[in-house]
């Protein structure tokens, strides 16, 4: 084990009554675990991908007539009263649909009697193999809780041991009480004793709604022999639960007086079992369960389990590596790394270990044959958790950003199964809301639920989902060169959603299409902005031709085209959508210079806001750069650098880390990262929605969210300062910050193959080496500190490039590398963007 890929902590969770927030995260994908709690009292809160309550879903109305009289109100000037028409139509109606909340399945309690104040306490987390460990030591004995989520096993594997323990009889009168009142009488030598069961986790905010003491009063537990049964109901009539196995070795084992735990005396060591059911009859479940863990022999090793999970967990978390300037000998704790980042610069390893940890993340939050990574992962803690929901408006598309170049392809499916499966719904969006063809999907979707549900103008009034999307799809085809993934569900997909817009654009009066209503996520312009300074969060969003959706609509129509040729589709459907390119209205440029978030004149720039949707074309699209349209690039940055640093939020920040790093502005973008740390980042590394401190570098929301969806963020910023991918160029360091001296990137991915690269700055060094999976014809750009290169390699054919010395024309046959090297020279005086 690399200690690089070790979180360490000093101190227990101790976010005052939400003490999952800091606990730590294992997970397969399918089932997630929460280890938190202190030495005496531990929990293990359970989720499950698939659980999921307290939705409801209206049937949605025909209200489509609305679009014609809302345009008459814009095209009025009427701004205000068209945001709200459609949504007042449809509150009108009574249309009520509500987004489901994943929610907790179980806690696993575990009480262990204290002897004398803890020492020496350590949490660590384990991200090579997704194990969980807590140690302290009592008196001369070391305790050690280990826990995984085994893929192979599909069970929850948990062992309590120590180290120390003396073979002397323990005290019968020693242990006096049940659960949390254990004790032991001081000086009485023992292995390990303590009380674990299966319980309802306790809400935190909605403990006297009914709805939660419904589902309360539903819940039974119950323990005999060495199986302890827990099922609870959910809205839908079905069962859920879990069955606990313990096995002991040595000592005494007895259910607990009460009947709802275990009591294990003097033991070994304890091993615990747990598996999972989230739909069905109870006893039904329950059965089956028992004879899957009875299939576990008395004997068995948990090392043996963890050697079992590791093999398919260390396959995926070792698909990519990166080293930054050596880190690999940092030991510190997550508290000492963060005390260093809160002085104002995130140290190295830190910013290593974040990019491995949310890739950590999204193997254990997500699994091939699971639903898509949500923003709490499968670690929430609560039952009506905040913003719980599938986000297409931003935060599900920043969690996929980084999985093709990390080597985590495989995992990118479900987002298309996901949506797939909401097709129904999305096809009736388009026709009930607008009267279009095709699909509209809502930003906020949740299983079963592709209907509207968040009924104000921000959200209802955007129609940029199901393009924004098409590029997921689009890219993973790139990356795969499935072909008939492209032809049975991209195509698919990517004309649905163009459909929409072939009914819903209208053509203005100098024949470029106007999009209307159409909304800048989830912006107001300036000149529609409280004039008496009232904050209102969302005062006047809907807009005509917001750069976004405009943007989305031509790189959709561009993707197009290029997939229709690939498979050999009807010509006449390519010669439509050209003449649709065609009247794709220019991007402007406002008074200062910058590229301006509404197409429209009449919709000033407001430069105080989190999101970033105007970039677009630049990031995380590829249609701009400073080599296609060098002045627009110029105003893209110009553009981004107006944002203000106090309006931004966790993912804001990781997102515009991201947008720099395309700017080639690796310091600008590392200094994001600097500020994220600083902000929202909790000591288990779990990212924030905002800050809530009042430091003035972030949001200052009462409230702050867990959404790791900056987790993710930071990985994909990351890989965009070492390597940036497009159909037809690969940069290499193009956005190398000035504190990144040397390292190494190995199993990262570019459309076609693999790439690894060493660097040294301080020693000229630079050696790349690009490995070819399929045909290859690509442009490879160089870092301009590299200086002179040779390029060798059997099957590769370089050229040089019109755009300079930097630039070269890669062609490379199936199976073929080309070996890159760079000879040491002191390093040039190349200007770049603005840092």
């Amino acid at each position: 084990m690399s200690q690089e890929n070790l979180l360490t902590m000093r101190y227990p969770a101790s976010w005052w009554r939400n003490m999952w927030r800091e606990g730590l995260p294992s997970g397969n994908g399918m089932v997630g675990a929460s280890v938190f709690g202190g030495v005496q009292e531990e929990t293990v809160l359970l989720n499950h991908e698939g659980l999921w309550h307290w939705g409801r879903k209206d049937p949605l109305p025909d209200v489509s007539m609305t679009l014609a009289e809302t345009r008459r109100l814009m095209d009025e000037g009427h701004y205000a009263e068209g945001s709200w028409n459609l949504a007042n139509a449809l509150r009108e109606r009574g249309y009520g649909t509500r987004l489901a909340s994943r929610f907790p399945l179980a806690a696993i309690k575990l009480f262990m009697p204290c002897t004398r104040a803890f020492r020496h306490y350590r949490r660590t987390l384990n991200m090579e193999t997704g194990e969980v460990s807590v140690g302290w030591t009592d008196g001369s004995i070391r305790y050690v809780r280990r826990l995984f989520v085994s893929r192979a096993d599909r069970a929850i594997v948990y062992e309590i041991g120590s180290e120390g323990c003396a073979n002397q009889e323990i005290n019968p009168e020693g242990r006096k009480g049940i659960g949390k009142h254990i004790e032991v009488q001081a000086g009485t030598s023992h292995c390990i004793s303590g009380e674990i069961g299966l319980a309802l986790y306790p809400s935190d905010r909605l403990g006297d709604t009914p709805e939660f003491k419904e589902l309360a009063e539903s819940v039974v537990t119950s323990a005999k022999g060495t199986f302890i049964r827990y099922a609870g109901r959910n809205d839908d009539g079905t069962d859920f639960g879990a069955v606990l196995r313990l096995i002991c070795e040595g000592g005494s084992l007895q259910s607990t007086k009460e009947g709802t735990m275990l009591s294990f005396v003097k033991a070994r060591r304890a091993l615990a079992l747990v598996k999972v059911f989230i739909r069905g009859k109870r006893e039904q479940e329950w059965e089956q369960l028992e004879r899957e863990l009875s299939d576990f022999p008395e004997n068995c090793e948990y090392d043996l389990l963890l050697k079992r999970h590791a093999e398919l967990h260390g396959p995926l978390f070792h698909s990519a590596s990166l080293e930054l300037n050596v880190t690999s000998g940092d030991v510190r704790s997550n508290e000492e790394l963060l005390l260093e980042a809160y002085e104002g610069e995130a140290p190295d390893s830190l910013v290593r270990k974040m990019w491995a940890y949310g890739r950590y993340l999204f193997i254990s939050g997500t699994a091939a044959e699971s639903g898509p990574f949500g923003l709490y992962g499968l670690w929430g803690g609560d039952y009506r958790l905040v913003w719980c929901h599938h986000m297409a408006n931003e935060n599900i598309q920043m969690m996929y950003w980084h999985a093709h170049v990390g080597g985590l392809g495989e995992l990118v499916p479900p987002l298309f199964r996901y949506y797939r499966s909401l097709m129904d719904d999305f096809r009736g969006n388009a026709r009930n809301l607008y009267g279009c063809r095709g699909i509209y999907i809502p930003a906020g979707t949740t299983p079963g639920i592709g209907t509207p549900n968040q009924i104000v103008p921000f959200i209802l009034n955007w129609t940029g989902a199901a393009g924004w999307l098409a590029r997921h799809y689009y890219e993973h085809f790139l990356y795969t060169g499935d072909i008939r993934f492209l032809r049975e569900e991209a195509l698919p997909f990517m004309r649905e959603a163009l459909q929409f817009y072939e009914d819903f654009a209208v053509i203005g009066e100098d024949g470029t299409y106007r999009l209307y209503p159409s909304v800048s996520p989830e912006n107001t312009p300036l000149n529609f902005m409280p004039e008496d300074g009232r904050q209102l969060a969302h005062p006047m969003p809907t807009t005509v031709n917001a750069t976004m959706d405009i943007a989305i609509m031509k790189e959709l129509l561009a993707h197009l085209i290029q997939a229709n040729r690939l498979v050999g589709g009807p010509g006449s459907e390519e010669e439509r959508w050209k003449r649709m390119l065609e009247r794709i209205p220019p991007y402007r440029t406002n008074r200062d210079g910058a590229v301006a978030e509404w197409l429209d004149p009449a919709f000033e720039d407001r430069y105080d806001h989190r999101h970033l949707s105007h970039i677009y074309p630049l990031f995380p699209g590829d249609e701009v750069t400073r080599e296609s349209a060098p002045e627009l690039y110029v105003a893209f940055e110009k553009a981004v650098c107006l944002r203000r640093l106090g309006a931004q939020s966790g993912w804001s920040l990781a997102h515009m880390a991201s947008i720099y790093a395309r700017l080639g502005a690796g310091d600008r973008a590392l200094e994001c990262l600097d500020t994220l740390a600083q902000s929202c980042l909790l000591p288990n590394l779990f990212t924030l929605h905002n800050d809530w401190r009042g430091m003035g570098i972030c949001m200052d929301m009462p409230a702050a969210p867990i959404q790791l969806d900056a987790n993710m963020g930071w990985v994909n910023a990351v890989q965009e300062m070492l390597l940036q991918v497009s159909p037809d160029m690969v940069k290499l360091l193009p956005g190398l910050p000035e504190r990144w001296r040397s390292g190494r990137l190995s199993g990262w991915r570019y459309h076609t193959g693999r790439i690894t690269v060493d660097w040294d700055r301080d020693a000229g060094m630079f050696h790349a080496k690009l490995e070819a999976e399929r045909e290859t014809d690509i442009l490879v750009s160089l870092p301009p500190w590299a200086g002179e290169c040779s390029m060798s390699g059997q099957g590769a054919s370089v050229q040089p490039s019109t755009l300079g010395p930097l630039f070269h024309a890669v062609r490379l046959r199936p199976g073929s590398q080309l070996l890159i090297d760079c000879s040491p020279q002191v390093e040039a005086d190349v200007s770049g963007p603005r840092n």
